[in-house]
């Protein structure tokens, strides 16, 4: 395991975080259409290509996107009230469950055609289909994903997500759709909450548009924690063993080696016979533990949605929490986005271009399930 960062080493990178949060609280105040996220997101990668991020900054930096980000999320569900949701009607709520599931299903297929790595695949999966860079942070946080998947996919979201804004209402206009469809279909099919509110406060469907993105952000809890029991190891506690032949005698090497000194009660290869043991989980996972189905931050977010669906929160409180919300979460992804390079993200055309297939599926599963059922 590797050791716990002190609270001093983690206060440089703990403090450009909280600057970098204010920078991305201002740029959205003056570009409302550019969430906090998103803006951070890119100031991160800027400041990671010029070469700006140090050694001395990453462990508070490593602490904000791992602590900071659950914190967010956990507090995300608190913008969720479920009768709300529910009120949409069924018609509404099948073309959320639809656009999602499919997107999210048929995305790493394509992935794995064009090549890209499973981590990659998922991530993007999640990202668009769900509510972009909170959902690519959550699976990252839980599933088995290196940085570089999670700051491919932060792009596609940043990229894809930003041009909605502005190509979306322009189709909707071109295809003759209604107010209460285009509401629909922005909720259903766009990356980002805070492009989702952009679209709808731009085009008179607010209301709508915001309630269909929170349904899809429901389904975060689920698909985490469905994703996470299928990719966790498998072996228990008493695991199984796979045989693994002893090195001949000729392929020692032949100089001196130095013998361990004898434990009680272990026996050496010798006496143990012709073969070796050991176990088939890797060696990082501790001996005897799996991780959780439910990731503990995934279960506090149930638990704030359930809080908040009581009702029983004061006006006060529900209307503070988006904004701390969006702080933590402008903290996190900009500590996320210091890992992405743009120089290899340039040459990475197949993300981009997954991306695009992934962007192009639930925005049509969606129009189709709005034509439909509207």
């Amino acid at each position: 395991m590797l050791p716990t960062p002190s609270k001093t080493s983690c206060l440089p990178g703990i403090v450009a975080c909280a600057l970098a949060t204010v920078a991305a609280l201002a740029v959205n105040r003056f570009v409302p259409g550019l969430s906090p996220a998103t803006a951070a997101v890119v100031l991160g990668a800027a400041l990671a290509t010029a070469g700006v991020i140090r050694a001395p900054l990453r462990p508070g930096l490593m602490f904000v996107s791992r602590r900071v980000l659950r914190a967010a999320i956990v507090l995300l569900g608190l913008q969720i009230a479920v009768p709300q949701v529910l009120a949409l009607g069924w018609q509404a709520l099948a073309v959320v469950a639809a656009a999602t599931g499919l997107t999210f299903v048929l995305t790493p297929l394509a992935g794995r055609r064009l090549g890209l790595s499973s981590g990659t695949s998922l991530l993007v999966a999640t990202g668009v289909s769900i509510c972009g860079a909170a959902a690519i942070a959550a699976m990252h946080d839980s599933a088995d994903s290196s940085d570089e998947d999670a700051a491919g996919a932060l792009s596609v979201v940043v990229l894809y997500g930003s041009a909605a804004i502005v190509v979306l209402p322009l189709l909707a206009s071109w295809l003759g759709l209604s107010y209460e469809q285009l509401g629909v279909w922005a909720g259903a099919a766009v990356h980002e909450v805070a492009q989702v509110a952009a679209i709808g406060a731009a085009t008179g469907v607010l209301a709508t548009a915001v309630t269909v993105k929170l349904a899809r952000v429901v389904l975060l809890a689920p698909i985490v924690a469905v994703t996470t029991s299928l990719r966790r190891p498998r072996s228990a506690p008493g695991q199984p063993t796979v045989a693994v032949p002893a090195q001949p005698a000729a392929a020692v090497p032949s100089r001196p080696l130095v013998a361990a000194p004898a434990r009680p009660g272990l026996a050496g290869p010798a006496e143990r016979g012709a073969t070796l043991t050991r176990p088939v989980a890797p060696p990082a996972a501790a001996p005897g533990r799996r991780p959780p189905i439910v990731p503990l931050f995934v279960a506090g977010f149930l638990a704030m949605v359930a809080v908040r669906s009581t009702g029983l929160l004061p006006p006060v409180v529900t209307g503070n929490v988006p904004a701390v919300t969006n702080a933590l979460m402008a903290a996190a992804l900009f500590a996320l986005g210091t890992g992405i390079d743009l120089r290899k993200l340039l040459k990475g055309g197949r993300v981009m271009l997954l991306g695009g297939i992934a962007t192009g599926l639930i925005g049509t599963i969606s129009l189709a399930g709005v034509w439909l059922l509207g």
